[in-house]
C-alpha cells in the first residue's frame, strides 16, 4: 500500500540504522563492554523510562541540539532490547519496523485506502474501529493502555479511547460540571476517613483531566509545567533569602509568603 516515494527499503538507504546496530553489536560481543553484556529486556526498563522523560524535558526546553541528542539515547533503547529479543528467537528489529509500518498502513484506511475522514476525531474513529476489527471485536477498545503510566497520562489515555466510540461529554463545559459535581462530593469527605477521601479526590482528579482532554490540554504535561512553575519560584525565594543572608528555613511563613509574592512580582514563572 506504500509506494514508491515511502518505502521502507529506501528510507533505510537514507537513514543509517545498521551503523547504530553494529556498534551495539560490538558492544554486546564476548569481548564488548561488561556492563552492556550483563543487560536483559527487564533490567532495561528504568533507562526506556528515564529515556522517554528526558526527550519531553528536551521538547519543553526547546533546546533542538539536546533534542537530537535525547532521541537517539531513546533510539539506542529500541535497538538495545530488538537485538536482546533477536539472541533470544523472539524477533529482531526489522520485525520491529516492518510491524509498526504495517499498523500505520492500516490503521489509516483514511489515507492508504478508500475511506474518508474529515477532521481528527473520525481519524480517531477509524483508527479504534480497525484496530477491533484486527482482534475480531473480541478485545476491549481500551486495550493495550500500559497501567504503569503516570496517573495523569493513564486516565486521559483512557477517556481517549473511550472518546473514540463515542462515550464522552459533549464538550469541556460539560466535563466541567462533572468535576464540580466531584469537588463537592470530595469536599464533603474532608472530616472523614483518609480512604473514603482518597476515593473521593481520585474521582475529583479523574473528572478535571477529562475537562483538559476536552480543551485539547495534555493534562500530564499541564501538571508537569506547574510543577516546574513551582521549583523555579522555590529556587527563586531560596536565591533571594540567600541575598538576604538568611535560610529560607528560618524565616516565618509569613516571611516565606512574602518572598513568595515578590518573586512572582517579579515575573519568576509568571501566571
Amino acid at each position: 500500500m506504500l509506494d514508491d516515494q515511502t518505502s521502507l527499503p529506501q528510507d533505510r538507504c537514507r537513514y543509517p540504522l545498521d551503523s547504530l546496530v553494529r556498534v551495539m553489536r560490538r558492544l554486546l560481543a564476548p569481548d564488548g563492554c561488561p556492563w552492556d553484556r550483563e543487560q536483559t529486556p527487564m533490567s532495561l526498563r528504568p533507562y526506556v523510562i528515564e529515556e522517554a522523560y528526558e526527550v519531553v524535558d528536551a521538547l519543553e526546553s526547546q533546546d533542538t541540539e539536546r533534542l537530537r541528542a535525547e532521541l537517539g539515547d531513546l533510539l539506542l533503547q529500541v535497538v538495545f532490547q530488538s537485538l536482546l529479543w533477536q539472541d533470544a528467537g523472539a524477533f529482531d528489529l526489522n520485525d520491529v519496523i516492518a510491524g509498526i509500518v504495517d499498523k500505520l498502513v492500516r490503521r489509516h484506511p483514511h489515507v492508504f485506502g478508500e475511506e474518508k475522514a474529515n477532521d481528527s476525531g473520525e481519524a480517531l474513529k477509524r483508527w479504534a474501529a480497525e484496530k477491533a476489527r484486527e482482534h475480531n471485536g473480541e478485545t476491549s477498545y481500551l486495550e493495550g493502555v500500559p497501567s504503569a503510566l503516570p496517573a495523569l497520562a493513564l486516565a486521559a489515555k483512557l477517556g481517549d479511547r473511550a472518546a473514540a466510540i463515542g462515550f464522552d461529554w459533549a464538550d469541556a463545559a460539560s466535563a466541567w460540571e462533572k468535576a464540580r459535581e466531584e469537588w463537592f462530593e470530595c469536599e464533603n469527605t474532608l472530616d472523614g476517613d483518609s480512604e473514603r477521601f482518597a476515593e473521593e479526590w481520585g474521582d475529583l482528579c479523574f473528572a478535571l483531566v477529562n475537562v483538559a482532554r476536552l480543551k485539547g490540554v495534555n493534562p500530564e504535561l499541564a501538571a508537569r509545567a506547574a510543577a516546574i512553575k513551582f521549583r523555579d519560584r522555590f529556587r527563586a525565594m531560596e536565591a533571594q533569602a540567600r541575598r538576604q543572608g538568611k535560610d529560607l528555613a528560618a524565616l516565618s511563613l509569613h516571611e516565606q509568603n512574602e518572598l513568595w509574592e515578590r518573586v512572582k512580582k517579579d515575573g519568576t514563572r509568571n501566571n
